[in-house]
């Protein structure tokens, strides 16, 4: 629209020497209509190029909406990310922590093992000691011998089945231990 004033002002301004002026000759009058024509087709370019400038303007426009949407996207992938990179540290530590419970109580279950063998051994002994005594004692402690023989050899198998219970309890915890291990090193 503004180009179109611009244009008439062109135009205006070329008419007004013409008539202030008289016509002297026909030579004028043919240089006023080159200039007229001169003028009109000044005129077009001019409306040509703002046309195909307001048509760059308007791709340009579109083209910049589309990378702020782009860049808004990306932005948000980027938050994301640093969410899901947040959890993942979060599980990490998580996890870590699970392993080194898991390996104290492991320690923990091997100390309670290694007791039990140590009480498991000292009973055998006094079992050996025990059957060795009843073979040289006489018949009336016999009796007696057996019955705390029969005592001792209970409480062995107790704490036989105690410590198979703590032999799998271990091997539990270190499977679990295992587990966790693979589960932090796929993360």
């Amino acid at each position: 629209m503004m180009m179109w004033g611009l244009c008439l002002l062109c135009v205006v301004m070329g008419l007004a020497p013409v008539h202030a002026a008289p016509v002297k000759t026909a030579g004028s009058t043919e240089d006023v209509n080159v200039l007229m024509f001169g003028v009109i087709q000044f005129g077009e370019s001019l409306n040509y190029v703002f046309e195909t400038t307001e048509a760059k303007i308007a791709r340009i426009a579109k083209t910049l909406n589309g990378h702020e949407g782009a860049l808004r996207r990306l932005g948000e992938q980027t938050e994301q990310a640093a969410e899901v990179e947040k959890k993942i540290k979060e599980v990490i530590a998580l996890l870590q922590d699970q392993i080194s419970k898991q390996q104290a109580e492991t320690k923990m279950t091997e100390g309670q093992l290694a007791h039990i063998q140590q009480e498991e051994m000292a009973l055998w002994t006094k079992v050996r000691r025990l059957e060795m005594y009843l073979k040289s004692t006489s018949p009336t402690s016999i009796k007696d011998l057996q019955e705390r023989t029969a005592l001792n050899a209970s409480i062995l198998k107790g704490l036989q089945h105690l410590m198979q219970f703590q032999k799998q309890n271990m091997e539990n915890h270190n499977q679990q231990i295992l587990t966790l291990q693979k589960m932090s090193e796929a993360l």
